[in-house]
């Protein structure tokens, strides 16, 4: 007990790259284009609690001198070392002139004294668990976290291995956002709030249709899948002033290159489980029609557990989706859209009011993801077209219109 009483704030776990200053505000120094820059934390948008995973954390933040005060996010998580780094990707995702999607403002790996703030080195001293006789890797796969928006924030999850460092990364459209990789810290220049927080049906949906798009430019204009089509990653500009786009996607860490057969340093099937497209339960290799296919589980998801806005509720029926054997899930995904009688009652039974316009052309969307209620067969890049035009189309009805 005396020598916890004797430790520094460092030794103690605080991080010491967020600095207070004498008016007693938070920041982070960093050295952007040869330049030293102090980014002002205004606030906490999000925190992943856990024992094992990526300990995400994002703040609000703005640089300081900045008399707009333009926000940026700044996302701090730990990272897989073998993985290419979110801000790197990002930054070529920016230059590469890729829309809806965050924009880079800067990154860096965290350093402590010096060094990397790595676990294998930082934190185990070396310890090698891998080498435990009793050792099993963690699960890669992730679980549920929510939809994003401009007042709130999105939490990243993922199965973190001994070798991850913290990273950060700042991009630069409205809300930059650090990420640490070693420790590694993007900074991204959008900020923005979960989707499901949108006002009213018709923002979803136009939502949903310009992630689509960013989507599309990512594969087409920069050969990346981002690789983890969630609720928590599809983000609504609601903020007045905000020059963020008006919807985009965030979070690169399981995004894929085109070219190869899986992300690099890749530890079996990754992705958030409720949107996973069976393809991918089933093992199948990761294909841009994958991804399209989780942003019909999203807009699914959304219809049967959220009243109204940000309020969601419960629904034991697909509570197990988060949990279940992937092969399980795989078949209870194929049952849920293979005909489309049962899917239209099941539609009417669960949607709730809020959404219950919706029904009609979630089912359009099922038909045009899920051809004679089966599973694709060959990919084709006019898929694009088809579901956003279906949500656009959707946002010219009357019923989903009316308030």
């Amino acid at each position: 007990m005396l020598g916890f009483l004797q430790m520094d704030s460092d030794q103690l776990g605080y991080d010491p790259t967020i600095l207070t200053s004498s008016e007693g505000y938070r920041y982070v120094q960093i050295v952007r284009d040869g330049q030293p820059e102090r980014l002002i934390l205004e606030e906490r948008m999000r925190r992943a609690s856990c024992v094992v995973g990526r300990a995400t954390i994002c703040w609000k933040a703005y640089r300081e001198g900045d008399k707009s005060k333009t926000p940026l996010a700044i996302k701090d998580s730990w990272q897989y070392p073998e993985r290419e780094e979110e801000g790197a990707l990002l930054r070529d995702v920016t230059q590469k002139g890729v829309v809806n999607v965050a924009r880079y403002y800067y990154h860096e790996t965290v350093q402590v004294d010096g060094k990397n703030d790595d676990i294998q080195a930082a934190v185990r001293r070396g310890l090698d668990m891998a080498r435990a006789k009793k050792y099993r890797f963690p699960r890669s796969d992730v679980s549920y976290i929510g939809f994003a928006s401009t007042d709130g924030s999105k939490a990243s999850h993922s199965a973190r291995g001994a070798g991850h460092k913290r990273s950060s990364s700042h991009l630069e459209a409205t809300l930059p956002s650090i990420k640490r990789s070693c420790s590694s810290s993007p900074i991204r220049d959008n900020h923005s709030q979960e989707n499901r927080k949108a006002e009213s049906r018709v923002v979803i949906l136009s939502a949903l249709e310009r992630c689509i798009e960013g989507y599309e430019s990512l594969h087409l204009h920069a050969g990346l899948f981002q690789g983890d089509i969630s609720t928590g990653n599809l983000i609504i500009n609601n903020e007045a002033g905000n020059p963020s786009w008006p919807a985009f996607l965030i979070d690169l860490d399981l995004a894929i290159w085109e070219r190869r057969e899986q992300p690099s340093g890749a530890r079996g099937k990754t992705g958030t489980r409720a949107f996973m497209a069976i393809g991918l339960l089933l093992g199948e290799k990761h294909s841009f029609m994958h991804d399209l296919e989780s942003f019909f589980w999203v807009i699914f998801w959304i219809c049967i557990h959220y009243p109204a806005f940000t309020k969601k509720k419960v629904v034991r029926r697909f509570e197990k989706w988060n949990y279940v054997d992937m092969e399980e899930l795989a078949e209870l995904k194929k049952g849920t859209v293979a005909h489309e009688g049962d899917f239209l009652h099941m539609v009417e039974d669960l949607l709730t009011d809020f959404y219950k316009p919706l029904g009609p052309w979630v089912n359009r969307l099922r038909k045009v993801v899920f051809p004679n209620g089966g599973r694709w067969e060959k990919e084709t890049k006019d898929l694009y077209v088809q579901m956003r035009e279906v949500l656009k189309d959707a946002c010219k009805d009357p019923k989903v219109l009316a308030e």
